[in-house]
């Protein structure tokens, strides 16, 4: 059954603040095999003009898809979690993540589209920082399978 289009532009309750610490930063780094000196030492990060370690491109994900999760567990939406797929991602940078910032994410449903039988919501996730700037907007596609696919 497709989801129902009326759902395009509703908007999701602010998450509490996610306070990212260095550690974190060093574990995804590690994990994603990124060896950028930013971000695993504050001199290095200190020397290209920020405050502290930075994240990799992509350590926002976690916390986006995460947030993601109020539209996803949304009953009057009627997402069929078990059949959903990551179909995409993309984010656009104001400024780097930065160890200390505490964020929170509004997630906003942005289109609903069926194709194929398979219903395909893009959900647009606002970062930003303890002070209310704008740090990273986040688009992530997921797929709900067409009933019936293996």
């Amino acid at each position: 059954m497709a989801l129902d289009q009326s759902f395009v532009g509703r908007t999701y309750p602010p998450t509490t603040p996610y306070e990212v610490g260095r550690e974190k930063i060093r574990e995804f780094a590690e994990a994603v095999g990124d060896s950028n000196p930013a971000y695993v030492d504050q001199d290095a990060a200190r020397k290209l003009g920020h405050p502290d370690v930075i994240a990799p491109p992509t350590f926002v994900f976690s916390i986006t898809f995460k947030a993601a999760g109020a539209v996803v567990d949304d009953p009057q939406l009627g997402l069929d979690y078990a059949r959903v797929v990551h179909g995409d991602q993309k984010f656009v940078y104001r400024r780097p993540v930065r160890a200390g910032d505490r964020l929170t994410i509004t997630s906003t449903i942005e289109a609903i589209k069926s194709l194929a039988g398979n219903d395909i919501i893009d959900i647009r996730g606002e970062v930003h920082d303890e002070s209310g700037e704008h740090v990273v907007t986040a688009w992530t596609k997921l797929v709900s399978r067409a009933a019936g696919e293996a």
